[in-house]
């Protein structure tokens, strides 16, 4: 690996955009999700067990719940300390990206600690996705890879940041090669049979107006959008590791999400995934071309010989993917078909030789980095010097080595006879760790429903029940006429949980209670989750008396044949019934409110893991009410 002064500090800069992001994504939803009266309201509570323990006993014994500890002892509300610390994170994260001297370590560990925080403190209905657990990972590394500063003085020697970036390639790794292997093993009708990318374009969580016109391209083209997805996130993957930079450069080319960023909000996702990216490119690469010397013979051979091994690479890659594929180009009809060549038979095995084969290859990569590591600090002048740099070598070779065995864990849990090899005081450090969130595995799209089109919750309101009105929001998929819209980077938390519940059972939406208490209430930190123009809400004058929830099936409409622009945008029909007509002073309402809690909205109340009757739902309720009401008949 060449010198990565600049990629590092771009890795660096690029967290600190996230980071800032996510704390301001989330800091104008704080109200309406975690507020006083807002969908899932947090509460300060101690514990189970830990009731009466003095507050630092407290927060030794539970340090995950240090920031509602701190804020009960203060007298502060808790909702309103979530704020602050969404207000301090994105105020800290916007000096680290405006001030180089601001990206240190001490800063990311700042920054880690205060996004952790939220996560932990009961906003696991809203901190779920994907998006959280990789940026919680990220940012830890980010702890590792940023310089050590005290007093304005950076302290670190930087000889030790080969090793320490290494860790954001093995993480990048672990992202692309496991989502794609993900994919295949998860046995997912539409990757195998290459109409993924059809799916997705109107099945993600939050299509733009670009994925409507790019569902339009004939069907050969998306089946081969599908074929791109699985080799670049398969096969290119594997280039990481290779010694020759070019063929790393071209893995990162290949990498840069751009048609996913323009087709689908995925937030900072993207982002995330470029700022990992940086660790494929090295200085030379990212700054200007200087004119270069004249080159011997032996260094022309080299050359040569390089760019041989390259396109060698090259080629076998296009290879592979032709005959695993299928890929056929009919000339006369201008098409080109494609089709997996493979079984699932022989993809789980391949898969087993290929799981150890890739841990193996890190751990010689890692290798390499350690020692080059090690014999830069051996050549630093000056007795004390050497030795500062050695221990520093030292310690980060150690917590390098630390972190990418307790990442081995969760890479190969997803095959059984891999995972089986990993040694047990690994897993037992994983176990340690695991709280934390310092790892985690990653299959982004694995799982992708057979049929067409997607599942959409419409929620209506009536003040007579006759008369019923549909509540549009600003970003979910809704009215059928209005295009989808550009939201990213910003991430509407509340509009992913509704796509997630109407995608599952009904059972893992208890926050859904909360949602129609609000709506019915006439919150308005509740209804500007939906729409912030008071104008474009339907009840923003006089609140709905009554409130239903219907799931539809929506699609993608077919353009017209005169080439024009959508009319509408979605067709959709109806599926079921997902909550029935409720109100306030409903006796099935109270029922519901009191089995999630939510009746006690003005008393002491916090959601945690150890309340685990909180994962049924508004529906299950109703169900169980009317069981027992017919029962008690």
């Amino acid at each position: 690996m060449g010198e990565i002064r600049v990629p590092r500090n771009m890795f660096l800069w690029s967290m600190a955009i996230v980071y800032m992001l996510a704390f301001s994504s989330l800091y104008v939803q704080l109200p309406g999700l975690h507020g006083n009266g807002g969908v899932s309201p947090v509460r300060p509570a101690e514990p189970p067990g830990l009731t009466g323990l003095p507050l630092l006993d407290l927060m030794l014994a539970s340090p995950r719940t240090v920031l509602l500890d701190l804020a009960r002892a203060w007298g502060a509300d808790p909702p309103q300390a979530l704020e602050l610390v969404c207000l301090a994170g994105a105020l800290l994260a916007l000096g680290a990206a405006t001030l180089a001297p601001l990206r240190g370590s001490l800063v990311f560990l700042a920054l880690w600690c205060l996004y952790f925080s939220l996560s932990q403190v009961g906003l696991s209905v809203c901190l779920s996705v994907c998006l959280d657990g990789l940026l919680l990972e990220a940012g830890f590394l980010a702890v590792l890879v940023a310089p050590l500063s005290l007093l304005g003085r950076q302290v670190s020697s930087g000889r030790h940041d080969p090793m320490t970036f290494w860790l954001t390639r093995w993480l990048l790794f672990r992202l692309t090669f496991g989502s794609g292997v993900a994919k295949l093993a998860g046995h997912s009708a539409p990757w195998w049979n290459l109409s993924a990318v059809s799916h997705m374009l109107e099945s993600q969580a939050s299509p733009t107006a670009l994925a409507w016109w790019a569902a339009q391209l004939p069907s050969w083209v998306l089946r081969l959008g599908t074929v791109g997805v699985l080799v670049s996130q398969v096969l290119v993957p594997l280039l990481y590791f290779a010694p020759i930079r070019c063929l790393r450069i071209t893995a990162f080319y290949v990498q840069v999400p751009l048609l996913s960023a323009l087709t689908g909000n995925l937030t900072v996702l993207n982002l995330l995934t470029v700022a990992l990216g940086f660790s494929l490119l090295d200085t030379e690469h990212t700054m200007s071309k200087k004119k270069r010397a004249a080159k011997t013979w032996g260094q022309t051979l080299v050359w040569v010989l390089t760019l041989l091994v390259e396109l060698g690479v090259y080629v076998l890659i296009i290879y592979s993917a032709t005959r695993l594929f299928q890929i056929d180009v009919d000339w006369e009809a201008r098409t080109v078909s494609s089709k997996t060549a493979f079984t699932q038979q022989q993809f789980g095995d391949v898969l087993r030789t290929t799981m150890g084969s890739t841990v193996w290859i890190a751990v010689l990569s890692l290798t390499w980095e350690v020692v080059g590591a090690l014999l830069s600090s051996l050549c630093v002048r000056g007795f004390f010097w050497k030795l500062w740099a050695l221990v520093q070598w030292a310690v980060f070779a150690a917590a390098t080595v630390a972190m990418f065995a307790v990442s081995v864990v969760p890479y190969t849990s997803m095959e059984p006879w891999s995972s089986s090899k990993v040694l047990p005081v690994v897993k037992r450090a994983h176990e340690w760790v695991k709280p934390y969130q310092l790892v985690s595995s990653y299959a982004l799209d694995r799982q992708l429903a057979a049929g067409r089109g997607r599942p959409e919750l419409v929620l209506e309101g009536s003040r007579d029940q006759h008369t019923w009105t549909e509540i549009h929001w600003m970003y979910k998929p809704g009215n059928v006429s209005a295009p989808p819209p550009l939201v990213a980077p910003y991430e509407a938390r509340l509009d992913w949980q509704m796509w997630r519940a109407a995608q599952g059972q009904a059972q893992e939406s208890p926050w859904f209670c909360g949602l129609v208490l609000g709506l019915l209430q006439g919150n308005k930190n509740v209804e500007r989750l939906l729409q912030t123009d008071p104008s474009q809400y339907a009840f923003s004058e006089e609140r709905p008396a009554y409130l239903r929830a219907t799931l539809y099936q929506y699609q993608f409409t077919q353009q017209d044949p005169d080439g024009s622009g959508p009319k509408q945008w979605w067709r959709r029909d109806f599926v079921k019934d997902f909550c029935p007509i409720v109100y306030l002073g409903d006796p099935d309402l109270q029922a519901m409110l009191s089995l999630h809690g939510l009746d006690r909205v003005n008393k002491v109340y916090l959601l945690t893991e150890s309340r685990p009757h909180l994962t049924k739902t508004c529906c299950s309720a109703h169900s169980i009410v009317s069981a027992h009401n017919h029962d008690f008949k």
